[in-house]
Order: structure tokens, then sequence, then C-alpha cells
């Protein structure tokens, strides 16, 4: 804000507030909201697309956060899925010491960006925690070998930032092997990290479509996830969910630290009836998610379920070596899908093509001339 003097009448509009009234901070939470959806329909440009309502509070559900349990997002922007885990848990106070627990020792998490984490402060006070525990720096600057039993948690949810990059410096916090400029990745591996070891903490994270197939660095992580961890669920989410911020398709990872993987459960959310994805104007709602949340207790194969074995996602030569982690296991009984490939592919497709077309105009124009 360069005015000064517009910013002193902002200033002092702020001082009139009374927060022990209901009525004004009703009236601040409508004032968040405006600002919220301003804020949305300006992201995108650095990755960070804002996660929708409805998806949120199915994550938070499925994942079921218990009163005493710590809840961490390491990159929870406006603070959506804290606000969310804040009011699950809050449902579950029943003393004095759990309602202690909940205000002090149950939400943490972290924001780098000045806007976004001041919003998520509101956010989390206006549903009442009272001190908020957002760190307002990188989550990614520590060295992820220095992360001990201290620093882990009970439960991650997040929608980290994809298609971002980092710099060096961030990079070289992660092993040798493992560094990449990608930011979803490097949060992936900071939230493998910080889950507890025992009892065995779990999270669920929104990934970019491409992480269920990436090779070199990506692979050698999702190798790490299958055989370090328990990835026992993968929930793939329909075209449209991040409209009108991304069309980048989504998917849902659930794992805990209960791990190896002895078999990985996929589900397919379906698109809307009678539509091919959600659109701005019509986006996802949480009763889209009804069936998923029956099944999650009571699993059966089924149309929109389907489950593989670790040893359908990792490759191996025959030295052992690393050929390939693809998680992009196709609905075996699902309508064919839209064949998602890597950019390079793309381009390479793209080019031939081209190149088949010029080919067959050049013979078309010599028919043309012998005629």
């Amino acid at each position: 804000m360069i005015d000064g003097y517009l910013l002193r009448q902002v200033i002092n509009k702020v001082g009139e507030i009374h927060f022990n009234s209901g009525d004004e901070v009703h009236t601040l939470g409508h004032l968040y909201e405006s600002m919220l959806r301003e804020m949305r329909d300006a992201a995108g440009d650095s990755g960070e697309f804002y996660t929708p309502r409805p998806l949120v509070r199915f994550i938070v559900a499925a994942t079921n956060p218990k009163i005493g349990e710590t809840v961490l997002d390491p990159a929870c922007g406006t603070g959506g899925f804290l606000a969310e885990a804040f009011t699950y848990l809050e449902k579950q106070c029943r003393t004095v010491e759990h309602r202690r627990a909940l205000q002090s020792a149950s939400i943490f998490g972290g924001e780098a960006k000045p806007l976004p984490y001041l919003l998520c402060q509101m956010n989390l006070v206006l549903h009442g925690l009272e001190a908020p525990r957002i760190d307002p720096l990188n989550s990614l600057r520590h060295k992820i070998a220095g992360i001990g039993d201290a620093q882990r948690v009970d439960v991650i949810v997040t929608n980290p930032p994809f298609g971002g990059e980092e710099g060096s410096g961030i990079a070289g916090n992660f092993p040798a092997d493992r560094r990449t400029a990608e930011t979803a990745l490097l949060f992936l591996q900071l939230i493998m990290r910080k889950l507890r070891r025992n009892p065995a903490g779990r999270a669920a994270v929104v990934v970019p479509h491409g992480t269920l197939f990436g090779d070199g660095v990506c692979a050698k992580i999702k190798r790490d996830l299958i055989e370090q961890f328990n990835l026992h669920t993968v929930i793939r989410l329909p075209e449209g969910v991040f409209e009108p911020y991304t069309p980048i398709p989504t998917n849902i990872l659930f794992f805990d630290r209960t791990g190896p993987t002895r078999e990985i459960w996929y589900y397919q959310v379906p698109p809307p009836e009678g539509r091919r994805k959600y659109t701005k104007t019509m986006p996802m709602k949480f009763e889209d998610f009804a069936d998923c949340l029956k099944w999650w207790n009571n699993r059966r194969q089924g149309k929109n379920a389907w489950k593989v074995k670790p040893s359908d996602v990792l490759k191996f030569d025959k030295k052992g070596e690393l050929l390939s982690s693809n998680l992009d296991i196709k609905n075996p009984r699902g309508d064919e899908e839209i064949e998602h490939l890597p950019p390079e592919q793309l381009v390479k497709r793209i080019r031939e093509r081209e190149s088949e077309i010029a080919t067959l105009m050049a013979e078309v124009e010599t028919l043309l001339v012998e005629a």
C-alpha cells in the first residue's frame, strides 16, 4: 500500500474493532473471506493453487486426526487445512485438558510468503485458535538429515506448491542423490522425514499427475516412499478440481510409517454426472466424496477402485538397479483415460506428427503438379 494516508485510515478502522464482540468478529470474517477470494483470483503464477474447501474437508476426514495428536501443514498458505483440522479436533474436546492441548500443542504450519501468512493467522484466529503457531520462513530451509524425533508430528495434510522451483541453497539441504529444484518433490521428502516413527505418523499430500510417472530423482523418492513407508492409497481426482487456477490433473497420496508398502489401493473419483470435468462455475462439492468415504473403511475392488502390488510399480534390472517407478496405474475397469505424457514426450510426438503431415503435403503437391 503506497498511500500513507490510506494506510492510516485502515489502521484506525482496525483499531476500532472490538474483538470480544461476536458481531464485529463476524464482520471481520466476511472481510477475510473477501480478501481470500481476491487473493485466489490472483493465484497460480508461482505454482500456488489454493485448495478447494471440499477437497480439504475430505482429506482431513480421511486422515482422521485425534485429539492429542499434532497436525502440520508445512506449506499452509492461507491455512485451509489447519483451520479444518482445528474444527475437526474441536468436536472431540471433552475435557479442559483436551481444550488446552488443542490450543497449545496440536496445530502447526509454515508459510514463507507474507500475505498468505497473515491471512493464515487471521483464518485460524477466526476459527478459534487463540495463538496460531505458524513458521513465517521457508519450511525447506533446514537440513533434512538434522530433523529428529522432537521435530516429528503425527499427521501431515498439505498441498505443496507444484511447478515452482527452489534455489541451490535449498536443494543442498537434501541428500546428494535426491536433490532437485522441483518444489513439490522437496516437500514430499520433507513430509516423509517429518512423520513420527512411534506411534506411526500418517500423511495426505496433493501432488501433480506428473509425480506418478516421473523418473530420475522423482523415481528414487517414490522408491523410498514404497520401501520405507506404507503408501496405502492413491486417490485420483477428476479434471477441473483446481479450475480456474490450473488445469493440471492431481492426485492425493496417503501414506504412513507402518511400511514397507504391501499393496497400493487406487480410487478414482468420477467426474460430475453428465459432465467431463469440474469448472469455475460448477466446482467440486464435499458430497462428491461421499462414495469414496464409504469405501475408505470397507475397501473392495470395483468400477472406481483397484489395487496393485509394489512389484507392479517398481521395476529393476538384473543388477538390482531401479529402472522405473511408475504409480500411474490406469483403472482396469474404468473408461479409457486420457494419456498424460511428460512435456518432452509431447513435444517429440508433436514434431513427429508435423513431419508426417509435411511429408504427406509434399506428396499431395507432387500429385497435383503431375496431374
